[in-house]
């Protein structure tokens, strides 16, 4: 079920950037809430923020590097469903920029909250994979001093 997930997010990320790059020119800007939200295409080699652009070797190595991390973390860790979601959710994300920096050598991105860099699906999975994965280890780390307390 785990790698099922993955591979949904990844056709999810595929196929909206795959809409974008056919159906908006390069730089079209459509309001959805004028001057909150807009899809914007952008074509983004660097990171977030736009940081440490032309780097794509870098990136994919590093990406690479970091699907592999998760994956042995996920392999000598006890899961659970929250564990599998964030992990999954970090994984998909970073496998769909990872096929567009190969595919294209840059990101394609489009959300565009005007007070904000543009981003992508892709980069949401990974943010709120993270952020459920933090929240994780938090929690798991609460309940180990909780244990130690009982125990002490």
């Amino acid at each position: 079920m785990f790698y099922i997930f993955i591979m949904i997010l990844i056709i999810l990320d595929q196929t909206i950037k795959l809409l974008v790059d056919n159906y908006f020119y390069y730089g079209e800007s459509i309001p959805i809430i004028k001057n909150i939200f807009h899809l914007t295409y952008v074509r983004n080699s660097g990171a977030g923020f736009g940081i440490l652009q032309g780097q794509r070797e870098f990136f994919i190595i590093l990406t690479i590097i970091i699907i592999s991390t998760v994956l042995i973390y996920r392999f000598k860790t006890r899961t659970n469903r929250y564990l599998d979601i964030a992990l999954g959710l970090i994984i998909g994300g970073a496998i769909g920029n990872l096929i567009d920096r190969i595919r294209f050598s840059y990101v394609i991105d489009y959300f565009d909250f005007r007070i904000w860099p543009v981003f992508n699906l892709a980069d949401s999975f990974v943010v709120v994979g993270v952020g459920i994965l933090m929240i994780y280890l938090w929690r798991i780390e609460e309940d180990t001093k909780s244990e130690d307390d009982r125990n002490a």
